[in-house]
C-alpha cells in the first residue's frame, strides 16, 4: 500500500513528508493503523546519528489499530487497539528465561540495521529501500512491526493518550515501581523532571511513596511535578550541596531511593549521596559512552546501598503497558496533561525544533494524531 510518513532524508535536516510503499506484514508481523505517535527526544538523537541507515521513517512511540496480522501472530487480532514496544523481546534468551524482557538483546541488531527482525524491510520510497526506525516507524499513517511490539490496551482506551506509554511513560513508571521497587511509605528522590522524570514521579505516587522530592533546574518543570504527586521541590541550579539540601527534607538521613533521570553523571553522584544508608539508587538516564560516574569510594562497603542501571524502566510490556492503561481509565493517572499539543504529520519538524529551544516546555510530548 501507499502511505503519507515523515522521513529523514539527511543527516541532522527537517523530515520530509513523502509518499512510501509499505508491504504486508510477514508470520510474526503486524499491520498497524497508527491513531497517534509522540514525538520523543530519542527521535532527534536518531535524527543526528551519523550511523542511521537513510532514508529512515522515524517514530518510536506510537498506538493504533491492527488491521492484518501475519499467520503465526497470537498477540493480537484485526481491531484490537494496541500500543506498540520499541523492545520486542524473544522469551528464550538467558535474560528473558530471568524475566528480564527488558534486557533481551534480540531486537538491537535489526534496530540499528534499520531493518525489522528478519532483517529486511517492509518499506520503500522511490523505489529503494527505506529503512525503519526503532522496528516500529511510527510517524506514518501505517506501519509494519513485530508481534511483540504489539501490547492490546482496553477497548475504550483513549489512543492519543495511550501513544505516550510506550516510551517515556513506561520507562519512568518502571523505574519507580519496577527498577527501583518503592514501598509504601517510603522517600524518594527524582532528579531530572522531564518526561521520563514526570512519569517517575507519578509510578513513586501509585507506589504509595510518602515523600517524593523533584529535583530540578527549571521552576516551571518543578511547579508542575506537584500536581503529579511531588511533597517537596529543590532547584538545584545554584544550590552547591544537592545531597545536603536533600538530607534537609528527610531529618539529615536522605532518601529511601533515588532515580536519576538526566544522563549527566554529576547528577547521578548526587543522586547516590542523595540517597539514605542501605537506600537504592536507580539511573535510568543515558550517560555519555564517555563519561565517567564518580562515587566516593571511602568506607563505601559500610553505606551498603545498591546502585542500579535500567533500560526501559525493568517494565515488561505485556504487563505494564495495561496497567497504566487501566490507571489511566481509572483516574489514577495523568497521561492527557503530558500532551503539549496535537500537531498534524506535516507541522513535525515544530516538535523538533522544541527540543533545540531551552525555553520550550519539555515535561511532556508534541502529539501526532492522524484523524479520528
Amino acid at each position: 500500500m501507499k502511505m503519507k510518513a515523515a522521513v529523514m532524508m539527511e543527516l541532522g535536516k527537517p523530515l520530509e513528508i513523502r509518499e512510501v510503499c509499505l508491504d504486508k506484514p510477514k508470520a510474526h508481523e503486524v499491520l498497524v493503523k497508527i491513531a497517534a505517535t509522540a514525538v520523543c527526544h530519542s527521535d532527534l538523537n536518531v535524527l543526528n546519528d551519523p550511523t542511521t541507515p537513510i532514508p529512515q521513517v522515524l517514530g518510536h512511540e506510537g498506538a493504533g489499530t491492527v488491521v492484518e496480522v501475519g499467520d503465526y501472530v497470537t498477540t493480537c487480532k484485526p481491531g484490537d487497539k494496541v500500543a506498540l514496544s520499541w523492545v520486542p523481546y524473544c522469551g528464550t534468551c538467558e535474560s528473558c528465561k530471568n524475566g528480564q524482557v527488558s534486557l533481551c538483546e534480540s531486537a538491537f541488531g535489526p534496530m540499528y540495521a534499520g531493518t525489522l527482525m528478519d532483517n529486511t524491510s517492509r518499506m520503500t520510497l522511490d523505489g529503494g529501500p527505506c529503512y525503519h526506525s526503532s522496528l516500529l516507524s511510527t510517524f506514518a499513517e501505517y506501519t509494519v512491526v513485530p508481534d511483540m511490539s504489539c501490547v492490546p490496551m482496553p477497548e475504550n482506551m483513549n489512543l492519543t493518550a495511550a501513544c505516550m506509554i510506550g516510551c517515556g511513560v513506561a520507562t519512568g513508571f518502571g523505574a519507580s515501581v519496577r527498577a527501583a521497587g518503592v514501598r509504601p511509605g517510603s522517600s524518594i528522590a527524582i532528579f531530572g523532571i522531564g518526561g521520563v522524570g514526570i512519569n517517575a514521579i507519578q509510578g513513586a505516587r501509585i507506589a504509595g511513596a510518602s515523600r517524593i522530592i523533584a529535583c530540578d533546574v527549571k521552576d516551571e518543570n518543578l511547579e508542575a511535578a506537584r500536581k503529579y504527586g511531588a511533597t517537596d521541590t529543590l532547584n538545584t541550579r545554584n544550590i552547591a550541596d544537592v545531597a545536603g539540601a536533600v538530607k534537609a527534607l528527610t531529618g539529615g538521613i536522605g532518601t529511601d531511593y533515588a532515580i536519576d533521570c538526566t544522563g549527566i553523571p554529576k547528577v547521578g553522584t548526587d543522586a547516590w549521596l542523595s540517597a539514605r544508608k542501605g537506600g537504592t539508587v536507580v539511573v535510568i538516564g543515558a550517560y555519555p559512552e564517555d563519561a565517567t560516574l564518580t562515587l566516593p569510594a571511602g568506607s563505601f562497603h559500610r553505606v551498603g546501598k545498591t546502585l542500579k542501571g535500567s533500560f526501559y524502566g525493568d517494565v515488561n510490556p505485556f504487563n505494564d503497558f495495561p496497567r497504566i492503561a487501566q490507571l489511566y481509565l481509572d483516574g489514577r493517572y495523568d497521561l492527557d496533561s503530558l500532551i503539549i499539543e496535537e500537531i498534524k504529520l506535516e507541522e513535525i519538524n515544530k516538535a523538533f525544533d522544541a527540543f533545540l529551544d531551552p525555553t520550550a516546555k519539555n515535561m511532556g510530548r508534541y502529539v501526532i494524531t492522524f484523524g479520528s
